[in-house]
């Protein structure tokens, strides 16, 4: 089979990425959402409101971390004219600054990208059966 990676502009990987990131992180914050606000003593009203914000920053966020990994890795790709890992290690590193500028807990930014990272790169060394 040909692989068409060469031939798919960045911004298409990078849009493909965020609907599929967004949609997990949309699954991850109605799963968690409602255990938090129960965690939290919220009931009602209340509860709803609290896990709607949730699942809507839960999906933004995984949402904005794919788009900027996958122009990253799409880029850095392009430039060095090589794929391997160190594309999706150095994206790992763009991303998890770029995320981790707006939060002041760089261990965990540390943690989830190396996570995400290290997911990205199986999926994307994994061949369809």
């Amino acid at each position: 089979m040909e692989d068409l990676s060469d031939s798919i502009p960045c911004s298409s990987i990078a849009v493909d990425s965020v609907l599929r990131m967004s949609s997990a992180g949309v699954i991850w914050g109605s799963c968690f959402g409602p255990f938090d606000a129960k965690r939290h003593g919220l009931s009602g009203s209340a509860r709803a409101a609290y896990t709607a914000k949730l699942v809507g920053k839960c999906g933004f966020s995984c949402g904005l971390f794919a788009a900027i990994f996958s122009f990253a890795n799409c880029g850095i790709q392009r430039y060095r004219q090589q794929k391997d890992w160190v594309n999706t290690l150095a994206a790992g590193v763009v991303a998890g600054a770029a995320f981790g500028a707006g939060t002041r807990n760089w261990k965990q930014v540390a943690g989830i990208t190396g996570l995400f990272c290290t997911f990205f790169q199986f999926a994307k060394d994994s061949k369809s059966v």
